[in-house]
């Protein structure tokens, strides 16, 4: 039963359209709510992102009502409380305010105030014969399957997924090497069970599109009325004696039992560890484990970590935050081969430069990117991209088929955002898939729905929190580097011509946020215009956009 709380220190709903108060709330220890105002109307919702807490006072607030994380991109409906963007899975709770006495109150509970955030409830029973099966077990799977059900849709669910877990949060893999599967999931396995969602542990052999239907390795087969493909990538091993798989101790690191392997491998620390790749995953893995005392190298092949990405400059930034936690680098490296340790010649002994350099190596984590999972379709009517991904339209549905869409690492779709121009691009973004999987659940369960824009968004720990927008993979021929690299507090634009298309920071937040805010309003100002001191937080967002 409702109960009414004072909020502490309010005296009126006297806020201004576009205005943001985090207060707090009287008899609930640490109960805090947020008060915002747009077009004339005053909302109360949970203070916190229902991602990984930030506080949405800090966020970025538009004139229709989207409000977003300051930290990594999550969008909510302030009318509603409910997710618009990924990362996020959970609504904000919403309060009815009361005002009386000179005082104002919220209409809740003590457990609903604590709990900062409205799990959906997607309890149903599938009443048609529609059919929508999911391929894969990933970000985006979990952006479909979760947002078909939050949209209506009543058909039945079912996912096939060779890892054999349900959906996990896969940043933690190499961010913090989490190996338990209680902990990275992101549902219990009654949620599905509750929404009908059927999850089962199948590896797709063969799709026949003609009779719609998906074959297994086990024999089985399943219908469909609408698939989606979700399978994400598979990571590379580099062809190299040693490195392809055929010593212990030698790892990738994309799935829970990868992290598994190398925490068991890393034991009590302590240990020689070389990372292969300077890669967002090699440097993440890297910095982790240096942090639990090993003594860990990262070989790179490029001047800079992430150079080609993101620059020199900014490389170079991530590059002192992880030697200020013990990681060694060398740079302008090629690996030759991997030889076995003398003392157990099926493990990992040491790896070779090119060079001559030889690097003792109690294990080995190789970084060196992923390759679209599609092997199961070589044999069917579709056309693969040289890269092995599958093209799409702008709501993700496989060129030249029907009923079929592809998203996540598998997919080359069009880009309209800043220096985009429709140009097909694949993004391996682990936020870019479940905003996609969002995108097809919308289309699926509200037919004739337009796909729903967003700026690819991506994060990452390098001794210090990156926050980034955008995208490079059409290149970019400049960074406006502002603030102070050396903290590190800095922004980065990344420009091609005049049009900012990516924007990187570091401590200043919410740069990244109010960016991709004004990307999809195109209203972000030109490389002239900040080069001449223009600041972005001061730029204000006109209502609608342009994506």
């Amino acid at each position: 039963m409702a109960t009414e709380f004072k909020l502490k220190g309010v005296t009126s709903l006297d806020l201004k359209n576009g205005d943001k108060q985090q207060v707090e709330v009287e008899g609930i220890q640490g109960g805090k709510v947020l008060l915002l105002k747009i077009q004339d109307k005053v909302h109360a919702t949970s203070a916190n992102c229902t991602h990984f807490g930030a506080p949405l006072a800090k966020g970025i607030l538009t004139p229709e009502g989207r409000l977003t994380c300051p930290w990594h991109g999550a969008c909510f409906n302030v009318a509603t409380g409910d997710v618009e963007d990924a990362p996020a899975l959970d609504a904000l709770s919403k309060y009815e305010l009361v005002e009386k006495d000179g005082a104002v109150y919220i209409k809740s509970d003590e457990g609903t105030v604590k709990a900062n955030r409205r799990s959906p409830n997607l309890k149903c029973q599938s009443v048609s014969n529609e059919k929508v099966l999911v391929v894969g077990g990933g970000s985006g799977t979990i952006g479909a399957v979760e947002g078909l059900r939050s949209g209506g849709y009543t058909g039945q669910i079912t996912v096939l997924s060779k890892e054999g877990y349900r959906p996990i949060d896969r940043t933690k893999l190499s961010k913090a090497l989490l190996a338990d599967l209680s902990k990275a999931a992101w549902r219990s396995p009654d949620f599905y069970k509750d929404a009908s969602i059927d999850m089962i542990e199948e590896e797709v052999k063969s799709v026949d599109f003609g009779a719609k239907n998906v074959s297994t390795k086990s024999g089985k087969t399943y219908d469909y009325t609408k698939l989606v493909l979700a399978t994400g990538g598979t990571p590379r091993w580099l062809p190299l004696p040693g490195l392809k798989g055929d010593l212990d101790n030698v790892f990738v690191l994309r799935s829970l039992p990868d992290t598994q392997g190398i925490v068991k491998a890393v034991g009590e620390n302590g240990k020689k560890i070389v990372v292969i790749g300077s890669s967002f995953i090699g440097m993440e893995v890297g910095n982790c484990l240096a942090g639990m005392k090993n003594d860990v190298t990262i070989v790179g092949m490029e001047s800079a970590p992430m150079e080609r990405v993101m620059g020199t400059k900014v490389g170079n930034i991530f590059r002192k935050l992880l030697e200020k936690n013990g990681v060694k680098f060398l740079m302008e490296a090629s690996v030759d081969k991997a030889t076995p340790s003398t003392s157990d010649p099926s493990k990992v002994g040491a790896v070779h430069l090119k060079d001559g350099t030889v690097l003792e190596a109690d294990l080995v984590i190789e970084g060196v990117g992923v390759a679209p999972a599609t092997e199961y379709l070589k044999d069917t009517e579709i056309t693969l991209e040289k890269d092995g991904s599958l093209t799409t339209n702008e709501s993700f549905e496989v060129t030249g088929l029907q009923d079929v869409f592809a998203i996540g690492d598998i997919a080359t779709y069009p880009y309209h955002g800043p220096g985009g121009d429709g140009k097909p691009v694949r993004i391996e973004h682990w936020n870019v898939a479940q905003n996609a999987g969002r995108s097809v659940a919308n289309s699926i369960a509200q037919p004739g729905a337009k796909p729903k824009p967003f700026i690819p968004v991506f994060w990452s720990a390098l001794g210090s929190q990156l926050r980034y927008c955008g995208n490079t993979v059409n290149g970019y021929d400049d960074i406006v580097l502002q603030g102070e690299p050396e903290k590190p507090s800095f922004v980065a634009y990344y420009t091609k011509g005049e049009t900012v298309v990516a924007v990187a920071s570091m401590m200043k937040d919410p740069y990244m946020t109010q960016s991709a805010e004004l990307m999809r309003r195109g209203k972000m100002p030109s490389k002239s215009e900040l080069e001449k001191g223009v600041d972005i937080l001061e730029v204000d967002l006109p209502a609608g956009f342009n994506m």
